[in-house]
């Protein structure tokens, strides 16, 4: 038998071929254990390795190069010496640097030479200040006579395609790299747009990855980080990545050799971090009294005593505040659009110690619901939003992207846009949040989200709220016309009073709230009949019991309304049986997705918000027994939640089909029994 020789590689002569290009164009480049920078190594190091470890990231070749425009661009290069070791893609032609179970694909970080190149780019998309990366890869094999046959892949990795890294050109050397070139090499790197379709799946991915790290990152600092209670751990994620988000020019974001474990008075690692905070909100002018109220909050955790104490060198809030930087850092720092502190705040909710009557007033609303919400009070990019019981700002997150998706698509002058986006994040949104726990996470939210904290507010909304903006133009009046809600259910009417309340300080508009079914049927009679003599129930949407599993399993409806049009007797409201909304949900501690796409579940959602918009004609998926148009009494309050009724009285046809089969089932049976008295007969 014949034994198959092992192939060897050829990395050397690979390694040799392109570095002799890049001496030819005079790019000063690095070899794997040469510096670039400071913080370019520092990232290498820190970010974890191909293996799984920390301190090994080493890419064979690096250079960082600059175009006309003065911006860097650092180029990292990696070699293999295989055939077939250029680059793994997964089904839909990403990089894949992820297993199905979302963990790092370790496996193909090392075998292919882009897949280890787009990994150092992470390491930089994740603790450096650089945004555009260049990762290659090259590779090759030589033929039965020695000739030497390389193939070469480019790669962008960028903030833009969120560290998933797309495909450039075709190249066949590197001389896109050399000085003439360069500047219209990235040229063609910035015309690279992904689709709607491929970023939405690159933000499923990466909000999934969110879910593993935040499990990951709490149930460490549960475990192993003593004396930190519920809220010190959610104060203490919110003032480290204030702390490293940092603003171009103005304030240098925090490493973490920034902190040095000291015991001098003024000068311990809880000292720096505020100091970085109070920098940070300085240059983001966010109002004195909210600046106040924030830094008090976090002061009261990363000023005390035991947090600050130094053992083996190390203070307990140095080594929390790496391991959130670590764990975190990318997914804030690639400007992900998600509601991420309610991320956080629905990780840490088996932490928390709740009461149980209080658990349905702090479930926050997944991202899907809230997309819906949204999109049922026509929200676009002139709309003004409110939330009177705002959480994580989840709800407002959502319509924020809305309006700035909105804007884009219909803005096409730069400058108007920018201008536009600064209003729609300042002016445009306002929240209300009793708890002052999870008001701290709202204000983090929009601060993430380029900051549109500024009006979010730590009031009580039924009996302290006037209507008006709490900072900025404090004397003007809030022109709200689109609500969007998740009330506490504990409160008057299910939370219906908080509909009231909002409604009626609006002129016009729409709202669209998620609430408990029973506040439809009887709970909230009074509240219902109130609001009826000035508002219009455009639709009542029955929801899937389980949205909230693992949380509450309260049966909710979504109601909409059209503001300020008094509902008559005569108007059509669309009663829509969404139970099966084509999404699978499991409450597993340990499983990659808890939520699965089981059938057409996002053309479900885009149905639903059709249907209450346009009416019957938009029924496709939904089925005639999911879609029924009806008419309430505006003097019940608890007739909102009706279904298709089912006629028991049977017809002609039942009767014609009952004897139909009767007969047919008679005849079988005479006709087997013959052929078993035949058979016996023989």
């Amino acid at each position: 038998m014949k034994i198959k020789e092992k192939v060897q590689s050829i990395e050397p002569n690979i390694a040799d071929l392109a570095n002799s290009w890049l001496k030819l164009y005079k790019l000063d480049y690095k070899l794997e254990q040469e510096s670039l920078n400071a913080e370019i190594d520092k990232a290498l190091s820190d970010y974890f390795s191909k293996n799984g470890g920390t301190g090994a990231n080493r890419p064979d070749a690096k250079l960082l190069l600059q175009d006309k425009n003065l911006s860097f661009f650092p180029v990292l290069i990696e070699y293999k010496g295989y055939k077939d070791k250029l680059v793994k893609l997964n089904a839909d032609g990403q990089v894949e640097n992820r297993t199905s179970k979302n963990e790092a694909n370790f496996q193909n970080i090392n075998s292919y030479a882009v897949n280890g190149a787009v990994h150092y780019a992470n390491a930089l998309l994740h603790h450096t200040s650089y945004t555009d990366i260049i990762a290659i890869g090259m590779t090759g094999h030589k033929n039965e006579t020695g000739i030497i046959h390389h193939k070469i892949g480019v790669y962008y990795v960028s903030k833009d395609n969120l560290g998933a890294g797309q495909k450039v050109g075709e190249y066949t050397d590197f001389s896109f790299l050399a000085p003439e070139n360069f500047d219209s090499f990235i040229y063609n790197v910035k015309t690279l747009q992904l689709t709607p379709e491929e970023l939405d799946k690159l933000k499923e991915q990466r909000e999934k990855e969110i879910d593993q790290s935040l499990a990951k990152l709490n149930n460490d600092i549960y475990q192993n980080e003593k004396g930190l209670g519920e809220n010190d751990r959610v104060y203490l994620v919110a003032a480290s990545i204030i702390a490293t988000l940092g603003i171009p020019g103005k304030v240098a974001p925090l490493e973490k050799s920034d902190l040095k474990s000291s015991t001098e008075i003024g000068n311990k690692d809880g000292d720096i971090i505020v100091r970085k905070i109070k920098a940070f909100l300085d240059n983001k002018q966010i109002p004195d009294e909210k600046k106040n109220l924030i830094v008090r909050t976090l002061e009261n955790t990363l000023t005390t005593e035991n947090i600050n104490k130094v053992e083996n060198g190390e203070s307990q809030l140095k080594r929390v505040f790496s391991k959130i930087v670590d764990d975190l850092g990318i997914y804030y720092k690639i400007g992900l659009t998600t509601d991420f502190t309610g991320k956080l705040f629905n990780e840490m909710y088996g932490w928390l110690g709740f009461s149980q009557d209080k658990l349905n007033d702090v479930v926050l609303t997944p991202s899907y619901i809230a997309n819906l919400l949204v999109k049922l009070a026509r929200v676009n990019k002139d709309s003004f939003v409110w939330d009177f019981a705002t959480g994580s700002a989840g709800l407002l997150v959502a319509a924020m992207n809305e309006m700035l998706n909105d804007a884009k698509e219909n803005i096409k002058s730069p400058q108007v846009l920018a201008q536009k986006e600064i209003t729609i994040k300042t002016e445009q949104l306002l929240g209300l949040e009793l708890l002052s726990s999870v008001y701290m996470l709202a204000i983090l939210n929009m601060i993430l989200m380029g900051d549109g904290s500024s009006n979010i507010l730590n009031i009580d909304s039924i009996k302290d709220f006037d209507g008006k903006y709490g900072f900025g133009k404090k004397d003007s009046k809030f022109p709200a016309d689109a609500f969007v809600l998740n009330p506490p259910y504990s409160a008057f009417g299910n939370g219906m009073n908080f509909v009231e309340k909002a409604m009626g300080m609006m002129n016009k508009g729409y709202a669209a709230i998620i609430i408990q079914s029973s506040s439809g049927s009887g709970k909230a009679i009074e509240y219902n009949k109130r609001i009826l003599t000035k508002h219009t129930l455009l639709a009542s949407i029955k929801m899937p019991i389980d949205i909230f599993i693992g949380k509450s399993s309260v049966q909710t409806n979504i109601f909409v309304f059209k503001v300020n049009e008094k509902h008559h007797k005569d108007d059509v409201v669309k009663f829509i049986d969404f139970s099966n909304d084509g999404y699978a949900r499991s409450n597993r501690k340990k499983s990659s997705n808890n939520l699965k796409d089981v059938d057409r579940a996002k053309q479900r959602y885009q149905e639903v918000v059709d249907l209450v918009r346009f009416g019957r004609s938009k029924l496709n998926i939904l089925t005639e027994k999911e879609y029924y148009e009806g008419h309430i009494d505006p003097n019940n309050g608890a007739d909102w939640n009706q279904s298709v009724s089912i006629d028991t009285k049977p017809t002609i046809q039942d009767l014609k089909k009952t004897v139909s089969d009767y007969l047919s089932w008679n005849i079988s049976t005479l006709l087997s029994q013959n052929t078993v008295n035949e058979n016996l007969g023989k």
